[in-house]
């Protein structure tokens, strides 16, 4: 199956499905020296895992192996391989589904791509966001390796359903991470929830944006014309399951303002040239700016839900019904931040070795220290806005 690599430089290939052995990742292109261990990895796919309030009940650890391309605690240079072993699988609730292709679910488009008698119907196989743990596992390296220019990443949802969040600043989207719903506010937490009680209640479920704020980006990463910034942007994040719309800046409110309301005023600060109200979102002609990197992605809301749909019996061919059984997340815009952050950090990795802001050989021992340090710093600073909360 083509398709399962991203990248240039920084490259990932995701393996697995949702009710296989493993799910996993092999990420190429890391440089030498970079201090990696199981536990920064775990840190960032906690927030992706299952099993919590709000979110699919499917009960998995999601404990990282890391199998190769890491010798003394230090990357070699050398391909990283990390698996995650599947240990919560329960496949009869896909019986149904097996002669019964969900709406909205890539079900039915996977038959016809691959046919019937090669489609893993278990979990949604690898259509299944069960994918996207390799994902997060890779985006914990790439925003740490992020860290040798001092970039940080963080996300949060916006919005779920019609109740949209205020504006936040970066600290209290990071703090995001400890909601159980992904809010950078008391206030939206307690109405997001209320949101997702509901639609459970009802046996529904619900959509959602996440936004992705990239604090202290390099300025002049992404080439002029089709590796433009934004573009790969774009790609990473609609690659993502259920991601169905991606905007930066100002977004599609561009469409309905005059050039100079749209437009952003150049200023000097101090040495340097910036712009006042950073509207581009932190980027201009597919280049990065120097400004924070402000984007959005919307999620559809989950296909697998317990209301009645209709389907058709690949048995029979006759019209049918599908009341979808199982462990569903009721929005699965609240654990896809988490993704959406890995899938940033991924491609601003990418284009930093690329654009040679990275060492794409290997980090002295300085530079791995500095790195380290900051990246400690990062994890300190996301459990201290967990206890401020």
């Amino acid at each position: 199956m083509p398709g399962n690599s991203f990248g240039k430089i920084f490259t990932i290939t995701t393996f697995g499905e949702s009710h296989g052995q493993a799910v996993g990742v092999i990420i190429d292109g890391v440089p030498a020296g970079l201090r990696l261990s199981q536990e920064d990895i775990e840190f960032e796919l906690s927030f992706r895992r299952p099993g919590r309030l709000y979110v699919s009940g499917r009960r998995e650890r999601d404990i990282p192996e890391i199998l190769s391309g890491v010798y003394n605690g230090r990357t070699t240079g050398s391909p990283i391989a990390i698996i995650v072993k599947n240990t919560d699988v329960i496949s009869s609730f896909y019986e149904e589904v097996k002669i019964k292709p969900r709406p909205g679910h890539a079900d039915l488009p996977f038959i016809m791509r691959y046919g019937y008698e090669n489609w893993d119907y278990r979990g949604g196989g690898r259509s299944s966001a069960r994918e996207t743990v390799g994902r997060v596992a890779a985006g914990a390296l790439a925003k740490k390796l992020l860290m040798y220019h001092d970039t940080w990443i963080a996300g949060r949802l916006k919005s779920l359903g019609l109740v949209d969040s205020p504006p936040a600043d970066f600290l209290s989207i990071l703090c995001s991470k400890y909601s159980p719903v992904r809010a950078s506010d008391q206030d939206t937490e307690l109405k997001f929830e209320e949101l997702v009680k509901q639609a459970t209640v009802e046996g529904d479920s619900l959509g959602g944006v996440a936004e992705i704020v990239v604090r202290n980006p390099p300025a002049g990463m992404g080439e002029p014309v089709f590796d433009k910034i934004k573009a790969d942007l774009a790609k990473a994040l609609l690659s993502i399951p259920a991601v169905t719309g991606f905007e930066y800046g100002l977004g599609f409110n561009a469409a309905k303002m005059k050039g100079s309301e749209a437009n952003d005023a150049i200023v000097k600060r101090g040495e340097k040239l910036g712009w006042r109200d950073n509207k581009s979102g932190g980027i201009l002609g597919g280049i990065t700016t120097g400004e924070d990197i402000v984007l959005r992605c919307s999620f559809k809301p989950t296909s697998s839900i317990r209301k009645p749909q209709g389907t058709v019996n690949l048995m029979t061919g006759e019209p049918a019904e599908i009341s979808v059984i199982g462990r569903h997340d009721p929005a699965v815009a609240i654990r896809g931040v988490s993704v959406a952050e890995s899938m940033v950090a991924i491609t601003l990795a990418d284009h930093s070795l690329r654009s040679g802001f990275i060492p794409p050989v290997k980090l002295e021992s300085k530079e791995a220290e500095i790195v380290e340090n900051r990246w400690r710093r990062y994890m300190e600073e996301c459990k201290r806005t967990e206890a401020s909360r």
